[in-house]
């Protein structure tokens, strides 16, 4: 797999966390929770927008998102509004685990902070600590 190809699929990622994360959101009635789910959604928003210029800068067209992506639809309660997030976390820092052997340099450096920040996201979302994030 080319760099290219790992910060592609990394954006792909990307695309469906801000989406699925936005609709968790909008579903949040608890404050703290919903202050939550906007921080995640405006990190990963971050890393998606960083990716797309990364990509550009790489000379090729960044892959854009899907025109949806599956989110439960009865999810309204706390609880599994922060297990779809947590979810959405772990998804995200298997995928940066996956993708870094592809890289190298600041490429690199991008996907393991991504991983920290996920696994950080992960304990406010009621995670547990992990020896190695992304690897569960």
């Amino acid at each position: 797999m080319s760099p290219t190809d790992a910060l592609q699929a990394t954006l792909a990622g990307e695309h469906a966390a801000v989406y699925v994360l936005g609709v968790l959101g909008a579903r949040s009635r608890t404050p703290g929770l919903t202050d939550r789910l906007r921080s995640a959604y405006d990190a990963h928003v971050t890393q998606r927008d960083a990716l797309t210029e990364r990509i550009r800068a790489l000379g090729a067209t960044p892959v854009g998102p899907a025109a949806a992506y599956a989110v439960p639809a009865r999810l309204t309660r706390e609880v599994d509004l922060r297990a779809a997030a947590l979810q959405v976390e772990r998804r995200c820092a298997a995928l940066y685990l996956e993708q870094l052997p592809a890289t190298t340099g600041e490429d690199r450096r991008m996907l393991a902070t991504s991983l920290a920040a996920s696994a950080v996201r992960e304990l406010t979302l009621g995670g547990k600590p992990e020896d190695l994030p992304g690897t569960k």
